[in-house]
């Protein structure tokens, strides 16, 4: 018998100030017992304060830092965060189409918390036509979701329809996550080609330490779907955690504005399984 741990793959920008972005995932991986590895598209030269400067990798080395991850310690599952630029998402759709029983949960990441746009013009439309196919489930919130859609999501009615929109879009999946509509509960819908839509309510927690909440729900999803729980089952658990990594960090203060969540709360041990 062979011990090994549980690997999760997150491929996603950088984020200097350690709160979102492949620093963020990897927290939630480790917090959640998986073994993390990376991806990276592009550092960021970015705080709590806002993004200061985007640096894409160059693809073919993203290709590489893939390929050199699969061919050695193929993830039980990816999560798939900032993808902003065409010839990347190409790369990526290439490349993880001949791995279809890894689950890919996709954060389009287009927006920062502090309302700077991350993803290059013209890349929407690739990532519709060519990542959306491939991924598990998608993962957007208000904002991208209206960049999805074309049109303002800004009610529990639109998020509704905005769900019903994305899925048609070739999408398995879509969870429409509501945080963003800051009403005292908060709302997050699961659409699923031929299934009822689940609905998941949490409340409201009042903090300004919110950044990196989308990419660390998406990695935590990603995290569970690696310990084989069912996607429905996976994102329930992911909530949960996400919920108290906020309000574990709800009070305190990293940096002058948009703080991190505490990600290390209530961390699991590693878990280690023996296979054959």
């Amino acid at each position: 018998m062979v011990k090994k741990y549980i690997p999760v793959l997150s491929i996603a920008g950088s984020d200097s100030g350690g709160g979102a972005g492949i620093q963020a995932d990897l927290k939630t991986f480790a917090a959640l017992g998986c073994y993390g590895m990376t991806v990276i598209t592009a550092t960021t030269a970015q705080n709590t304060q806002g993004v200061r400067d985007i640096f894409p990798i160059p693809a073919a080395h993203i290709e590489a830092q893939l390929m050199a991850i699969l061919e050695d310690i193929p993830p039980k599952a990816i999560k798939i965060g900032m993808v902003n630029q065409p010839e990347v998402v190409e790369v990526l759709a290439k490349t993880l189409k001949r791995y279809p029983h890894i689950p890919i949960v996709f954060d389009p990441v287009m927006v920062a918390t502090s309302g700077d746009r991350l993803i290059a013009d013209g890349t929407v439309s690739l990532l519709k036509e060519q990542l959306f196919p491939l991924a598990t489930m998608i993962t957007p919130n208000l904002d991208e979701a209206a960049v999805l859609t074309g049109y303002q999501v800004d009610s529990v009615e639109k998020m509704h329809q905005a769900g019903k929109d994305i899925l048609a879009m070739q999408c398995k999946a879509v969870l429409i996550k509501g945080g963003h509509l800051f009403t005292p509960t908060i709302y997050d819908i699961l659409f699923q080609q031929y299934k009822s839509k689940q609905s998941y309510e949490s409340p409201y927690i009042p903090t300004k330490n919110l950044h990196g909440t989308g990419c660390t729900l998406s990695s935590a999803i990603a995290a569970e779907l690696a310990k084989g729980y069912t996607l429905k089952k996976a994102v329930e658990k992911a909530r949960i955690y996400v919920h108290g990594a906020i309000e574990s960090g709800k009070d305190i203060q990293t940096g002058q504005g948009n703080g991190p969540l505490n990600h290390f709360y209530n961390p699991e041990n590693q878990i280690i399984h023996e296979v054959e």
